[in-house]
């Protein structure tokens, strides 16, 4: 069983000016976690921190006590709202592993949260350096400590701190002896330990799958319902005339081609809508990042709740081709929006509007009532299908890729705050960066709720 943990950059800063507050004693503080659970272990997912006061503690350089009766009402919010519980602690001189007055005192307060609080989530314990870095464990009932194979921080930038950093053989390799010597030894392993999510394997969506696989990332979650058809001969990266003679899923041109590279990436395929499939989503939950590269309204929006609810970085890429109406292009444009919890949304950006959010749900959900509602004009200014060709969609996911690659690894000179969406016009040949807008509201609370019924506090799923 593995565990892993995950938190925002906002509830991070916050933990830390309580916990590193500058006077060299260690300090106490309670988090309040979501989760997910799958067969392959649990994700507890940062949700509220509740600090223990100074004057209610005894604080040393390597001690803090404090009196666990302090938090009763928070376990009773824990076993109301099925959360679990992690005591999080300081480190000021920056000891990197659990001290013996560590496990002492967890084995005395852990084990006992099972008895507090309802379920059968696990509660744990993590310690934060001075560097800002955090490192944790779960204990069992009995006292049993297992360690948290990886800490996702999620933010501007991303961090991952994990329990080992031995890179593997197959890292050490020539084939991948360009990756490290570009990005370095750490950063080749990092990519190596993710799981990444790709959502739609067409125009932008190949070529990520593409050169992530190159990258070396260890595990890739690939989704998209359709078939290989000759309009996409143009665009998809690996398709073939025989692939559109057969009309061969696309997820599987994908993994055909991700094998035949033979760089050792894991792969998992959902030839199904989001909309769909609970296995899919439950898939996509455990990503370390997600790519949304598809052009419907409504898939991009469960994408974007997705994200929130279980604290994973999202970029969703979309390329727009006007034509000029006398057989011409007017204007070529894509756009990368980088969407971390907490802040703006694809909503709240303008990306599209309720009104167009409900229209496409009914179209994916009554076609015939939403056909209807269009041609008595109750419905107008929908997205529309539009061309696409390899080198528009190319541009626009190599884009989104570096974005990724500079957010687990500064390379670039501009901070990473200012790109929350780059705006890419090819016609003009400029670049335009922005940074992130107003928060969306709504997702903010949501932010590491985990694992609800129904799922994403979505009924229409139907899982």
């Amino acid at each position: 069983m593995q565990y892993q943990f995950r938190i925002t950059e906002q509830l991070h800063g916050v933990i830390y000016q309580h916990l590193i507050p500058g006077d060299g004693l260690e300090a106490v503080g309670i988090i309040l976690c979501g989760f997910h659970h799958s067969t392959n272990g649990w994700i507890l997912l940062a949700k509220e921190f509740y600090p223990v006061r100074y004057d209610h503690c005894e604080r040393g350089g390597d001690y803090v006590h404090w009196k666990t009766e302090t938090i009763l009402p928070l376990l009773d919010k824990a076993n109301k709202q099925h959360l679990s519980v992690i005591k999080v602690h300081s480190h000021p001189g920056g000891y990197s592993r659990f001290s013996w007055i560590d496990d002492e005192s967890d084995r005395k307060l852990l084990p006992s949260l099972y008895g507090w609080i309802d379920g059968n989530q696990p509660h744990g314990s993590c310690v934060m350096l001075p560097t800002g870095e955090i490192f944790g464990r779960v204990a069992s009932e009995d006292g049993q400590f297992s360690l948290f194979e990886k800490v996702l921080l999620v933010g501007d930038e991303i961090k991952v701190w994990k329990r080992t950093h031995n890179i593997k053989s197959d890292v050490e390799n020539e084939i991948t002896l360009r990756n490290r010597q570009t990005l370095g030894k750490g950063t080749a392993s990092l990519l190596k330990s993710m799981k990444v999510g790709v959502v739609g394997a067409s125009g932008t969506g190949s070529p990520v799958i593409e050169q992530l696989t190159r990258l070396g990332i260890g595990k890739l979650v690939i989704c998209d319902p359709d078939v290989i058809e000759y309009k996409n001969l143009n665009r998809i990266l690996n398709s073939t005339r025989s692939h559109a003679n057969r009309r061969v899923r696309k997820v599987d041109v994908m993994q055909e081609s991700i094998d035949r590279i033979g760089l050792d990436t894991q792969v998992r395929v959902y030839a199904s809508n989001l909309f769909d499939s609970k296995e899919a989503l439950v898939d996509l939950s455990s990503c370390d990042v997600l790519f949304g590269c598809m052009d419907s309204v409504d898939g991009r929006y469960l994408l974007n709740q997705l994200a929130s609810f279980y604290i994973i970085p999202y970029f969703d890429l979309g390329v727009k081709i006007e034509a000029d109406g006398l057989g011409g292009i007017e204007q070529i444009n894509g756009v990368v929006h980088f969407l971390k919890p907490g802040g703006s949304s694809l909503l709240t950006r303008g990306t599209y509007t309720r009104d167009i959010l409900q229209a496409a749900g009914l179209k994916r959900k009554n076609p015939d009532e939403f056909n209807k509602r269009v041609a008595e004009k109750y419905i107008v200014n929908l997205p529309v299908d539009r061309p696409a060709v390899i080198s528009i969609n190319m541009q626009v996911a190599s884009t989104a890729v570096n974005e990724f690659l500079d957010r687990i690894h500064r390379f670039k000179n501009s901070s990473p705050a200012n790109r929350a969406s780059i705006w890419i016009s090819i016609t003009e040949d400029i670049i335009i960066c922005e940074g992130d807008g107003e928060p969306d509201r709504y997702l903010q609370q949501r932010i590491g709720r985990g694992d609800l019924i129904p799922y994403l506090e979505m009924p229409d799923l139907q899982l």
